[in-house]
């Protein structure tokens, strides 16, 4: 695998646990010399700081470098300049690459680290064609380990090597011969524990499993037009189940009916119920479960709890904690999980082996892998103390007023999470998930060489980890313990996992074979129609000279600005792919200049909601009419979402309630009558809207956009002076934002206004021209005799007040 990728460009999609972490770490160590300038992209903190960490323990040096907004320009710069690897994030290298800042012709090469999330929309797609349109002989090289992502969407693994820039696709499923003939040279020796369900568990799960099929039948049968085929029992015990709605029902969400998402979130529930019956104790499971029998929360249900199957569970979840009887004040006879049984009579039998073999063996680690962190927290306590004097302490607690089923759900994070001291005992529990550090399991594997390993719950990564643990230390003899319920639905949806994922190889093993490559999918060539630009910079087009014969400028190239805290979205990187060069510039007014003339403030509709709620919006808007002589503002849907406004915000009730989004746009633009509302359905469409928008006009003048400061209308300016006078005020001739806070601060009302002389006004305005026009409209005779009139009925105001809103001064 990494001679492949070495020597060849290319995407690599392997199974989960195999070792591509290892893979990675190679190339890193490989190119970690000043020599080289390599980018690493799709990475997270927790994982560099382990790579790092790795390539630490090697000895490699120079070790790569974390690069943060903490970082000056110049910083930046000669960090780049020094070369060796560079982790930094999306938005640093999307700016500086824009910006010229960064040497991208003496890049050496391009990593993509979780190369599934690439879409032609994010981040790090744009900073690949960035490189790539300057950079023709680096190297790209991108990984995987979710082969399942490929097989959402039509042709995503094709897609997502456009994006890349690749041509080669190299596959590494666990049925790989290599991979095969490598793990059984030496393979760990498995002892798998096939554990009976007690008959009150099998009775819930049962039951569980029939109001399961229950709802996915209701829903196939009420939702006849979609597309269902992947909504199953089956994948409803997977754990990626919520994916699985997700991908199907969002984009029609809007559509459904009430009943139809009430469906959802009952089966998201009675999923939940499946998997704590077999993590959770009886007692916590039986609180759970009464929990859910109110009559607030029968309502809610879309029906199941009107079944049969319902009443089953809720008795039974009871008899496993007060047996047969159903009386309230019953004694409690305590159902223990077969597993506690089993795990305490496996931690006996190795006692015993260690105690009779002595030195013999090199290391006498146990270590325990349990689902999360509250099962590792139980599963402690019934190693400590027994498994009863658990129940009676859950039992006792339970039973006690000031307790809850939040209190019951909560348990200690010091003593859930293992600490350093602990690892030094002989028995180490570790969860599978929820932990702090995603690679503790991999460190303690590696770095304490376990003797055994007991797998109380399993996950395919985890096991296949070990596998390769045992092929690289054939000295260590590794024994596992599987620990398995028979015939339960944790069993279904371990096995679910398994063919999920080899289908989807088998789906990327048919698609390679038929998948259709262009000679210039690499990008390697100037006809790409990626990469035929201008390769002038962007501030250098946006000053081209105008042309006064034609009136328009002579370089057809289009420009827009564009504010640094823009770059989080996907709409920079859209323009940029319709051919628009994109300057990056922290701005104050607005989120996009298209032309002089054109201001643009982006909203999402989350942000819109918060924004009008806020009233942050209102002050943006009056800074964009201020400055902008056509502002407007975009209201931006997720083009994976409906192009709607859902549930309260969609109408209210109450058509003056201000607290609706559709009445305080319409107060907005009652309030701005020169503001435009642009509704777009998602980036791709906003794209194309500001290429239409920019069409025969001037591009922007980036150094204007930057001098525009905001001027925002804050609660302290509103309490200082009288709002209705400040507008009235704006409306005057020669009155702008630069010098009306002089003119409210130093001219008490408007009867000394029009005292001033003109040499007064232009020494209070600081600008002749000003003051001229202010003078003049005031002084005029038609003007003057409107202003002199007496105030009669309604326009009579109140006396003695200025417009600061304090008493006259005598």
């Amino acid at each position: 695998m990494f001679l492949d990728i070495l020597n060849e460009d290319g995407l690599v999609v392997a199974a989960k646990g195999i070792g591509l972490e290892s893979v990675f770490i190679n190339l890193l160590k490989v190119y970690s010399d000043a020599g080289n300038l390599v980018i690493v992209l799709g990475t997270t903190s927790k994982e560099e700081e382990f790579f790092i960490s790795e390539l630490e323990s090697m000895g490699v040096k120079p070790l790569p470098k974390l690069l943060s907004s903490e970082f000056s320009v110049n910083d930046r710069q000669s960090v780049y300049m020094e070369g060796g690897v560079i982790f930094s994030s999306s938005r640093i290298l999307v700016v500086d690459m824009l910006m010229d800042r960064m040497p991208i012709d003496l890049i050496t090469g391009v990593l993509v680290y979780k190369a599934h999330r690439i879409i032609e929309t994010s981040q790090e797609a744009f900073i690949l064609r960035l490189y790539r349109q300057k950079n023709k002989k680096g190297f790209i090289k991108a990984f995987s380990s979710s082969p399942v992502s490929f097989t959402r969407g039509f042709s995503q693994v094709t897609r997502v090597m456009k994006s890349l820039y690749v041509r080669h696709l190299f596959l590494w499923p666990r049925f790989h011969a290599t991979i095969q003939s490598t793990l059984k040279e030496n393979q760990p020796d498995v002892i798998e524990l096939r554990l009976p369900l007690t008959p009150y568990m099998v009775t819930i799960q049962t039951a569980i499993l029939d109001l399961i099929h229950f709802s996915v039948k209701e829903l196939r049968r009420i939702n006849p037009s979609l597309d269902l085929d992947e909504m199953t029992v089956e994948n409803a015990l997977s754990k990626c189940f919520k994916k699985i709605i997700k991908f199907q029902l969002e984009p029609v969400w809007h559509q459904l009916s009430g009943k139809t998402k009430q469906l959802v979130e009952d089966l998201g529930t009675l999923r939940n119920l499946l998997l704590n019956l077999t993590q959770y104790d009886c007692v916590t499971f039986n609180v759970v479960v009464k929990s859910l029998r109110t009559t607030e929360r029968a309502l809610k249900t879309a029906g199941w709890m009107l079944l049969d199957a319902a009443e089953n569970l809720f008795l039974t979840a009871r008899a496993r904690v007060y047996g047969k009887s159903l009386e309230e004040n019953a004694k409690p006879d305590l159902e223990e999980n077969p597993k506690w049984t089993a795990l305490t009579e496996i931690m006996k039998e190795i006692r015993l082996e260690i105690d009779a073999q002595g030195e013999v063996f090199p290391s006498i680690k146990t270590l325990i892998v349990a689902e999360d962190d509250r099962t590792c927290h139980q599963l402690r306590q019934i190693l400590e103390s027994g498994s009863q004097d658990f129940l009676k302490k859950i039992f006792t607690k339970s039973n006690s007023p000031k307790d809850s089923i939040e209190k019951q759900e909560q348990s200690n994070p010091s003593e859930a999470v293992e600490s350093v001291e602990f690892i030094r005992e002989p028995v180490i529990i570790q969860p599978l998930k929820g932990a702090a550090d995603p690679y503790a399991l991999h460190r303690i594997l590696y770095q304490l060489c376990p003797r055994f390993v007991i797998m109380y719950d399993c996950e395919v990564a985890f096991v296949r980890q070990v596998e390769v643990y045992q092929a690289i230390h054939k000295e260590h003899a590794v024994r596992v313990y599987f620990l398995f319920y028979d015939a339960s639905a944790e069993e279904q949806s371990y096995l679910t996992s398994l063919r999920r994922e080899k289908e989807a190889f088998e789906m990327l093993i048919r698609e390679k074979a038929t998948m259709v490559i262009p000679e210039d999918r690499e990008g390697r060539t100037d006809d790409h129609p990626d990469f035929v630009r201008d390769p002038r910079k962007a501030s250098e087009m946006a000053l081209v000279p105008l042309d006064t014969r034609q009136m328009s400028r002579k370089d057809t190239r289009q420009v827009v600005v564009v504010d640094m805290r823009e770059f989080r979205s996907e709409l920079p990187s859209l323009l940029h792919r319709r051919g628009i060069d994109i300057l990056p510039i922290t701005i104050e007014v607005g989120d996009y200049i298209l032309t002089p003339d054109i201001c643009v403030e982006r909203k999402s509709l989350n942000d819109l909601i918060g924004s009008l709620n806020s009233g942050r919006l209102y002050s943006q808007s009056q800074e964009m009419c201020r400055h902008y002589v056509k502002p407007m503002l975009l209201i931006e849907f997720d083009h994976d979402k409906p192009f709607a406004l859902q549930g309260k915000y969609y109408l209210s009730n109450d058509a003056s309630s201000l607290t609706d989004v559709t009445s305080r746009l319409q107060l907005l633009t009652l309030h701005f009558p020169k503001l435009r509302i642009v509704w777009s359905p998602g980036p791709y469409a906003t794209a194309e809207i500001f290429e239409e928008l920019k069409k025969g006009r001037d591009q922007p003048d980036p150094v204007k956009a930057a001098s525009i400061s905001s001027d925002a209308y804050t609660e302290k300016n509103a309490e200082k002076y009288n709002p209705a006078i400040h507008d009235f005020m704006m409306k005057l001739p020669g009155i702008n934002s630069k010098n009306i806070r002089r003119v409210l601060n130093k001219v008490e009302d408007l009867g000394q206004l029009l005292s001033l002389s003109l040499e007064e006004l232009h020494e209070l305005l600081e600008n002749g021209t000003n003051a001229k026009e202010l003078w003049d409209a005031l002084h005029s005779s038609q003007h003057l005799a409107v202003l002199q009139a007496e105030p009669t009925g309604k326009n009579k105001g109140k006396k003695g007040k200025s417009w600061r809103g304090k008493p006259r001064r005598p």
